[in-house]
């Protein structure tokens, strides 16, 4: 019998990912990335073979990162299904795109499931953020973050059937949409809103815009919410794309900061993070410090993946992944170090697969990119001694 897909071997690495981070630090000094030869016009997305090299004396473990996909426009979130496949939305298509069991040369194929009709795609407005039901294989239910014509919206959907709308009224523009949606360890639904250009917004606590709600599968506010009747579970947020959960159930959230500062949070019940009145660290007792933050010239960061002690986000203007080392009480340990600089362009999403790889898409065709002619890519890393398909 053949060997299964890499991805479907799904074995819970994640604390191996985290230990092996500054080995993987070391060793990609000497990494060839191979590019993948451009796709013809108009073709679907085809599957590169894996590119390996060792450390730079040649002695150390391998860091392995293979091209998933190519060809995609401006993938935006990443969410695993039970069985290991991944849906990615792209932002201004509208489509929810599946990465799944087929005859690509990885044993993988790229194909369209769902295209959201509504979608209104302008600026950093589309389809963005996308999560998938805990009780997937009971309910096959998926939720997606999206802008309509009036708003941004949170709905719910069956793969191939019309979206129901469970949340709807959060602010939109051309600027700060917001857009993370996941599960969090509670089973409850966040989402992060941004401020949509309207900066008193994010203080206001009657107000969706810069905040991170937290609501039921039905769109209603989540039960232990720190504001009666209310959606929002923390304030002060200028544009936060990405959320997530560390092995100590601690929630963080990366935060475009304006002209100075971009932030990684750790997200409290009922906190202020400070937006418009501070960006990045202050004295005010009234808000909450991030736990790390970088010039935004270095970062601008999309996604948040955790991987048990070891955040990882995805710099769009910054180009680059950052690794941030949290110690046991959830602050940062040493200094955050950085992957991936400049090798494939502006970095927009990351997610910790079920195998203990990591997912990262790239944003090139965003607007704001110069796209290389195999963009937009869908990438899978491999750090040494955690994740997958090594037998």
């Amino acid at each position: 019998m053949s060997a299964r897909p890499p991805y479907l071997r799904v074995r819970r690495l994640r604390s191996a990912l985290a230990a092996s981070c500054a080995t993987l630090l070391l060793a990609t000094a000497g990494c060839s990335f191979g590019e993948p030869a451009p796709d013809p016009a108009g073709e679907p997305p085809t599957f590169p073979t894996p590119s390996a090299s060792a450390s730079a004396d040649g002695t150390g473990p391998e860091v392995v990162t293979t091209v998933l996909a190519k060809g995609l426009r401006v993938p935006w979130g990443i969410a695993f299904l039970p069985d290991g496949a991944a849906l990615v939305t792209e932002r201004d298509s509208g489509r929810i795109l599946q990465v799944g069991p087929g005859s690509g040369p990885d044993g993988l194929t790229v194909r369209p499931v769902q295209t959201i009709g509504d979608v209104a795609a302008a600026g950093e407005g589309g389809l963005l953020g996308i999560a998938v039901s805990p009780a997937y294989e009971r309910d096959r239910t998926v939720f997606v973050y999206y802008t309509a014509e009036r708003d941004n919206r949170i709905a719910k959907l069956r793969l191939g059937e019309p979206p129901t709308p469970i949340l709807t009224g959060i602010p939109k523009a051309g600027i700060h949409n917001g857009g993370g949606l996941a599960f969090g360890p509670d089973g409850q639904l966040y989402a992060s809103t941004g401020d949509a250009g309207d900066r008193a917004a994010s203080q206001d606590v009657k107000r969706l815009g810069g905040k991170i709600l937290r609501i039921t599968p039905t769109g209603k506010p989540a039960p232990g919410n720190p504001f009666r009747n209310s959606p929002v579970w923390s304030l002060g947020h200028r544009n936060v794309q990405g959320m997530a959960w560390d092995a100590s159930k601690r929630m963080y959230a990366v935060e475009f900061g304006q002209n100075t500062w971009d932030e990684i949070n750790q997200v409290t019940k009922g906190k202020n993070y400070g937006w418009p009145q501070v960006e990045g660290r202050s004295d005010d007792a009234r808000f909450v410090n991030p736990v790390t933050q970088w010039p935004t010239s270095d970062a601008s960061c999309s996604g948040l993946a955790a991987a048990d002690r070891l955040l990882v986000t995805a710099c769009l203007r910054g180009k680059r992944l950052w690794l941030v080392e949290l110690t046991a009480t959830g602050t940062v340990l040493g200094q955050p170090r950085e992957l991936l600089t400049g090798r494939f362009g502006r970095l927009r999403a990351v997610a910790a697969a079920p195998d203990g790889s990591l997912w990262v898409s790239t944003s090139n065709h965003d607007g704001r990119g110069d796209p290389a002619p195999e963009d937009d890519r869908l990438l899978r890393l491999v750090f040494p001694g955690g994740g997958a398909g090594r037998s």
